[in-house]
């Protein structure tokens, strides 16, 4: 697992459980059992700013501000009548959900190749079909069954291949903010039709913005429906490119996350700065 990922993840733990006494550089150095000047600088590489601003930046304030203002973002976006494919992430994710005749076929007939790759925030495990990619985990223990298990509830008569996915190369270019990408990524998704319809509401979220679970029920027309849009963006089978971790409660909170809140953190902060 990247090494820096976790230092970074063991230090923003430590931030977000000590935030109301705001503790030092050094205090959060000899969490780490790293120097100061060290730490700084993983630090300031991974994160793009000190730990002090990371810091000043970590409250619930400021979070409940950019929900506002991303609030306000997607509703100037509306009033210009920019359709969704005319926004940044939608340019490069493009999502496919099974038919209900291939719903009920369970992935009969399918190949689906899986393996494991590193990314900037841990190791991730990708499952992918022909048509796309179909999962996407992020590890926080080298537990490649569980994984393998995860995918078989989600397509139980498929074949599973344990080989390379062809996808990696192009998530390796997006995890590294290449300014150009080679080709769209696709995402082949099984879901219910009320979990794809939350799942592309979330790709219409733009980077650097955040919504609320009941904000995303307002936008699909399911406006008392908040619990249920909560349960299916966790439910999301592709993490980061699905952005479930844009949606924060209307308060504010940050909130749990599937793969960990401590993540959930560090990819907001690293989308957000």
């Amino acid at each position: 697992m990247n090494s820096d990922y976790l230092r970074i993840a063991k230090a923003i733990e430590f931030i977000n459980s000590n935030i109301n006494r705001q503790p030092s550089l050094a205090e959060v150095a000899a969490h780490l059992n790293l120097s100061q000047w060290h730490f700084q600088r993983v630090f300031s590489r991974w994160v793009g700013l000190s730990p002090k601003k990371y810091l000043q930046l970590l409250t619930v304030e400021r979070a409940k501000l950019l929900l506002a203002e991303s609030q306000s973002i997607m509703q100037a976006s509306d009033n210009l009548g920019m359709s969704s494919s005319s926004r940044l992430y939608d340019h490069f994710v493009q999502l496919e959900a099974v038919t209900p005749g291939e719903f009920k076929q369970r992935g009969a007939g399918i190949n689906i190749d899986y393996g494991i790759a590193d990314s900037p925030f841990g190791d991730i495990f990708v499952a992918a079909t022909g048509r796309g990619i179909c999962k996407l985990s992020f590890m926080d223990a080298p537990d490649l069954s569980q994984q393998v298990a995860d995918l078989r509830r989600l397509w139980p008569d498929a074949k599973l291949i344990h080989q390379r996915p062809p996808q990696l190369s192009l998530i390796s270019e997006i995890f590294a903010r290449r300014t150009t990408i080679s080709e769209p990524l696709s995402l082949h998704v099984c879901g219910t039709n009320f979990q794809i319809k939350v799942w592309r509401a979330l790709l219409k979220i733009n980077l650097g913005c955040l919504s609320s679970y009941s904000q995303l029920a307002k936008d699909i027309g399911t406006a008392k429906a908040a619990r249920a849009v909560g349960t299916a963006v966790s439910a999301n089978p592709v993490a980061f490119f699905i952005p479930c971790h844009r949606v924060i409660r209307h308060n504010g909170e940050i909130g749990g996350y599937r793969w960990g809140v401590t993540r959930k953190h560090a990819i907001l902060r690293a989308e957000t700065l």
